[in-house]
């Protein structure tokens, strides 16, 4: 166990396929975080090798988006990923996903996640905590309704074996969940972005979600709607204090 914030190192799974957008995550993840760079030890599945190797002198793992890959679909290093994260499940190492991998986590650990463009959220949205998130030791002193910013097309309909849904919102159950007895988190919702991270990945992706939204002046409202994010917006540098730092 770190004997300190200073001590702490994680490693960050990502799955970005240019470098701009790569820089981008790792700054969203330092500042919500909490932590310089120099703490984390980023992997992009699209270039690096993903073993279980990664996982030697970490206190954690983090999973951030992936703006052009699906959990739904395969890819050469998915099976790799998907070990990964069991084994370190099995080893108790405390891990929280974001979005894409929040989805990960659930596919690894058994659970269900479906392509739903029908259901696809953007931009700034309100989620809900259900009686399983207001006593959860993440989410103390959070709001039962708060806002939080919102990108994605896939979502978990089926929780693994031991996930407690923490989370919902009205397009969909499971915007948070836990792995029961685990220092394990995801959350649908992108808990590393505030509205400007938000602004700047929906840009940069905007010819993905023009797609899904139909026409630009759907996008363009989107971005409009962006608004602050403020109890959320701690979340993952709580998650570090709690199960990385105090265990």
């Amino acid at each position: 166990m770190p004997d300190s914030l200073a001590d702490v190192r994680i490693l960050l799974i990502q799955a970005r396929d240019t470098a701009d957008m790569e820089h981008q995550e790792q700054v969203c993840f330092v500042e919500r975080c909490r932590l310089p760079l120099e703490q984390f030890r980023p992997a992009n599945v699209v270039r690096d090798t993903i073993s279980v190797d990664l996982l030697t002198g970490v206190d954690g793992m983090m999973i951030g988006g992936a703006g052009e890959y699906s959990v739904t679909k395969t890819y050469p290093w998915t099976d790799d990923l998907l070990d990964l994260i069991r084994v370190a499940h099995d080893r108790d190492l405390p891990i929280f996903g974001s979005c894409w991998g929040h989805q990960l986590i659930a596919t690894a650990l058994g659970g269900t996640v479906i392509t739903d463009k029908e259901r696809a959220e953007f931009g700034c949205g309100f989620v809900e905590l259900t009686e399983a998130g207001l006593a959860d030791p993440l989410f103390d002193g959070v709001s039962r309704r708060f806002r939080a910013n919102l990108g994605h097309r896939d979502r978990v309909i089926d929780l693994p074996e031991g996930g407690i849904e923490l989370a919902f919102n009205a397009s969909q159950p499971n915007q948070a969940f836990r792995i029961r007895d685990k220092p394990i988190y995801g959350t649908q919702f992108h808990t590393e972005l505030d509205a400007q991270r938000e602004r700047e990945r929906l840009i940069k992706y905007r010819h993905h979600y023009i797609e899904l939204m139909g026409d630009d002046e759907v996008f363009e409202q989107v971005l409009q709607s962006l608004a602050p994010t403020t109890e959320a917006d701690h979340l993952m540098h709580d998650f570090v204090v709690t199960y990385m730092l105090e265990g």
